[in-house]
């Protein structure tokens, strides 16, 4: 079987390699801290993002990028949006030649405003697929059935990554719009900090649902000024994975929006807890790409004041509702 490394040990990143060495494949999981590394390889548990599962006795752990990547057939970037240039930077004088990168990270990069595909594209001239739809980790670790989208360029590619990544209760789709699937998986925790908010606020279900109709229209408009095709947005690594993320607490941006709305401040919320939320960094990335390719994100405006002005939720909320009246649909 190939030798797979995955890059990052989140609780993504450690369920994937969980998932695939159980499948049979020849795993690493690359882990940054040496203490952390030693820790989960004598315990078998990653106790900071998965407590509750134990490690396949099959999936090595590792600490060295250049002993994690020099064998590997495929790589999975399941690093922050965020710190995926920096990490690949120092992994990449070591990736072999024919190996074919699948990002499974879900952000826009600050700055540079990349899809994590498009970072790595920059970087090599090495294959980037991307996995993304809707998967909360700690479900999906259960065994519970999921399904998720696999996009590649290439066919052949897509064909063979698909029958890698697919299992009993996870099930792969293929698909060959890179950016449409990267945009959706990106955007939709910017909507799900405004459903958090919503909630929290206690402005009832026909908000969220609202908010869940209308941050998938400003979705496929960014997507489609960036590319995309707009059909991508009605599967599951567009609306799929947005009403997941918009409509439980396990997802990270919700729950970050759920404080804001009672009030916390966003430093505080941030130093609560160890995981990611990238609907935080992708606000200001959407935000600036929506004033680059002249587009109405409302939505996404607000949340990005709410964070990065502090405006009060309360006041994002009447700016949306009092907005000049508009047709639901135009070109």
């Amino acid at each position: 079987m190939s030798y797979i490394s995955v890059i990052g040990a989140g609780s993504w990143g450690t369920t994937l390699a969980c998932l695939l060495s159980d499948k049979g494949y020849d795993v690493t999981l690359w882990v940054r801290e040496k203490e952390l590394a030693e820790e989960i390889n004598n315990t078998r548990i990653n106790r900071i993002y998965l407590p509750d599962t134990i490690l396949p006795d099959n999936l090595i752990v590792a600490y060295g990028i250049d002993v994690t990547v020099k064998r590997a057939r495929y790589i999975v970037n399941a690093v922050p949006a965020q710190f995926t240039r920096f990490v690949f930077k120092e992994a990449l004088p070591y990736i072999p030649d024919q190996a074919i990168i699948i990002s499974a990270s879900k952000g826009i990069e600050r700055g540079t405003l990349l899809t994590v595909s498009s970072i790595l594209k920059e970087l090599s001239a090495h294959p980037v697929a991307v996995l993304s739809g809707p998967s909360f980790a700690k479900e999906v670790i259960k065994k519970l059935p999921a399904a998720v989208t696999l996009a590649a360029e290439d066919k052949n590619i897509g064909y063979m990554l698909q029958e890698v990544f697919n299992l009993n209760n996870f099930r792969v789709y293929r698909h060959d719009d890179i950016i449409g699937v990267e945009i959706g998986g990106a955007l939709k925790n910017v909507i799900a900090i405004a459903a958090g908010i919503s909630d929290s606020l206690g402005l009832g279900n026909n908000a969220r649902a609202s908010l869940i109709t209308r941050g998938l229209a400003e979705m496929t408009r960014l997507g489609i000024a960036m590319g995309a095709k707009e059909r991508t947005f009605s599967g599951l690594s567009g609306i799929g994975d947005l009403v997941l993320t918009c409509t439980s607490p396990l997802s990270r941006n919700y729950t970050v929006g759920a404080k804001l709305g009672q009030g916390l401040k966003l430093k505080d919320i941030l130093n609560q807890t160890k995981s990611v939320a990238e609907g935080v960094a992708t606000a200001e990335s959407a935000y600036a790409l929506s004033k680059k390719y002249n587009i109405e994100m409302p939505i996404v405006e607000q949340v990005y004041k709410v964070i990065n002005e502090d405006k009060e939720p309360v006041l994002a909320v009447k700016d949306l509702m009092d907005r000049s009246l508009k047709t639901e649909f135009y070109e």
